[in-house]
């Protein structure tokens, strides 16, 4: 059994679903489809997850809501029309939505839940209608009645470990079950939804708890590649690389997945595959636990980058010699309920890197106080503008030269490097840079492992 998840692209409009369609019916093993909602058909296009929240803001605003209803309703309405099942199908989702805008808006962050939810639950209701006008045997199947069980707040849903026992049973089905991502239900029957990615989420639990053979993700791109496309002209693709290159590479930027998104998949051991809904037959990339030296082409799998961090300089002499001041520092941070990425320290510096948007100006001078007066240190500031520059390779740490060539490579594109940190596992290396210099640092990095060819 596989399961397939298609993202918003690959569900925007009735030919794409025309596509998906085949892309399950030419595969008997693809028994189960995680379904987003409808993306973005041109550039200037909006979401349909962009108007239900629009729609749910209204709402919480007292405002009128029957234009930001039927505007929602038109976008399935069109895709059914081209699909040839308008009709039943368009009055159910106006219905569902109604019923929605009417939830009790007293907790603001589920009645958002209920309303951003629609997106995928509408469209998984619409695919399986013309599945089965199509003369295709399917059934919507609600993740309630799945047994996709999860606990957190609004917007934070996390997979109950229950869930995969109930999800198993799901495998019993004759028919092909279409399955709406982003969101699940708690025990006591209220929908929550995932937090970034969560339709990808859910496609990993349900691959996860159906055991499946592999978890496919149809996107918009051929395969997962080596940078960012925007940066790099035609980057290499990458075909095959471990879920531990993937983790790293998404949490420090990329786009493809976020970083826990997966999760599920690669703990129950389930390989996942990225292909291009367009280009269903191209080799795509593919994602295991280890991959063998065959494909061990580059000691780097890939670049990631990031931008939107700060750094906090701290000195004090001596500072490596006074007990609990490394621990002292953090908590103080944490107390801020700010998390660090970073934390590379020497003799008498140390330095937390931080996302930008998780601090304020009020925290930013509490911080800077507290640490100056409860540390005793020299010297604290902070700085802001700063990227992340992230290189992913499970044998970087058996290729000599690899944090030398880098530097020199930056160093020759008259970069100045702010910090360099070597993760624990030998798995990635980073190095932060002014955001100005962001693309030029990747550019850089790519020419020396890549455009040069040295490791065939």
């Amino acid at each position: 059994m596989k399961v397939s998840k298609f993202g918003g692209t690959s569900v925007a409009t009735g030919n794409q679903i025309e596509k998906l369609t085949k892309i399950i019916t030419d595969d008997p093993a693809r028994r189960i489809v995680v379904v987003s909602a409808p993306g973005k058909r041109e550039d200037d296009d909006v979401k349909v997850t962009d108007m239900l929240i629009d729609l749910g803001e209204k709402c919480l605003r007292g405002e009128a809501t029957e234009t930001a209803i039927e505007q929602s309703v038109e976008r399935y309405r069109s895709i059914a029309r081209e699909l040839g099942i308008e009709g039943a199908i368009a009055e159910e989702i106006e219905a569902d939505l109604q019923t929605r805008v009417a939830y009790n808006p007293a907790d603001e962050g589920i009645f958002m839940d209920q309303i951003k939810a629609a997106g995928e639950d509408n469209n998984a209701k619409l695919i399986a209608a013309h599945f089965n006008h199509q003369g295709i045997n399917a059934r919507y199947m609600n993740p309630r009645d799945a047994g996709l069980l999860v606990e957190g707040e609004a917007g934070n849903a996390h997979v109950m470990a229950e869930a995969y026992e109930e999800l198993e049973k799901i495998r019993d089905y004759d028919e092909i079950l279409i399955f709406p991502g982003f969101f699940g239900y708690k025990p006591d029957g209220q929908l929550v939804t995932f937090p970034r990615g969560g339709s990808d989420i859910t496609g990993a639990i349900v691959a996860a708890g159906v055991n499946a053979e592999l978890y496919e993700n149809f996107t918009d791109v051929d395969s997962v590649c080596v940078a960012n496309p925007k940066v790099i002209d035609n980057p290499e693709p990458i075909h095959h690389m471990t879920y531990r290159e993937m983790r790293e590479l998404s949490y420090a930027g990329f786009t493809v997945f976020h970083d826990v998104a997966l999760i599920p998949a690669f703990r129950h051991g389930i390989p996942v595959s990225v292909k291009n809904t367009n280009h269903p037959e191209g080799e795509g990339t593919l994602i295991t636990a280890e991959r063998s030296e065959k494909h061990r082409k580059y000691p780097i799998t890939g670049i990631a980058a990031d931008e939107g961090f700060s750094i906090i300089y701290v000195h004090k002499y001596l500072m490596n010699r006074e007990v609990g001041f490394g621990r002292r520092l953090l908590e103080m941070v944490e107390d801020e309920g700010i998390s660090y990425e970073h934390l590379p320290s020497g003799i008498d510096d140390s330095s937390v890197i931080l996302r930008t948007a998780e601090l304020s100006l009020d925290s930013e001078n509490h911080l800077l106080t507290r640490i100056q007066t409860e540390l005793g240190v020299d010297d604290a500031y902070i700085e802001h503008g700063f990227a992340m520059i992230m290189l992913v390779g499970e044998w970087m740490d058996e290729t000599v030269g690899i944090a030398a060539r880098a530097t020199g490579a930056i160093a020759d594109a008259g970069i100045n490097l702010e910090m360099i940190n070597q993760g624990s596992s030998e798995v990635s290396l980073a190095f932060a840079v002014k955001e100005r210099n962001c693309d030029e640092t990747v550019k850089a990095i790519y020419n020396e492992f890549y455009a040069k060819q040295l490791y065939e």
